[in-house]
């Protein structure tokens, strides 16, 4: 009898140690900062979008290796790219949606490979932020980014942002 009440005490002292888990497995996103970089010419062309992110499970990122470029990760799924983004424009006092001719969405790098464990920190993406076909200066962007589980994260917006279009 005294052996298992040991074997149970045990038990319910290695269940009461393991390790939680510091987050839930969905990633969560915040936008942090906007870094405008201009080009040659001191016009408005690009910018450094900084987020920070939290995942409960570590499957935040992907690497040009062949298996992350297995299906659904293959160039022909939407899910070839983890980090998705909308550009928007103000016209008439009003926020609209445009595409641009380029590609924004991009692949985060695998920010871990010790999975499952609960990450987080910093991803700073380089971004187009000027419509050269447009003559509207003020934009703001919306982005979410997508673990290797499918899970989609919160949607974020940048505040607004007045473009330099020319000098």
């Amino acid at each position: 009898m005294k052996k298992i009440v040991f074997f149970l005490f045990l038990g319910v002292l290695f269940t009461c140690c393991e390790p939680e888990d510091k987050y839930p497995i969905i990633p969560k996103i915040v936008f942090l900062s906007l870094d405008k970089i201009p080009n040659e010419m001191g016009v408005d062309n690009k910018a450094s979008l900084t987020f920070y992110f939290e995942d409960g499970d570590g499957d935040i990122g992907l690497n040009d290796t062949a298996e992350d470029l297995k299906p659904p990760f293959d160039t022909t799924s939407i899910y070839h790219y983890n980090f998705f983004i909308d550009y928007y424009e103000k016209q008439n006092g009003e926020f609209v949606k445009i595409d641009l001719p380029a590609e924004q969405n991009a692949r985060i790098p695998r920010l871990s490979n010790n999975t499952p464990e609960s990450i987080d920190g910093t991803v700073s993406v380089e971004i187009f932020i000027n419509n050269i076909t447009s003559v509207y200066d003020t934009v703001k962007f919306e982005f979410y980014i997508v673990d290797r589980a499918l899970h989609h994260s919160n949607v974020v917006s940048t505040p607004e942002i007045i473009i330099d279009k020319a000098k």
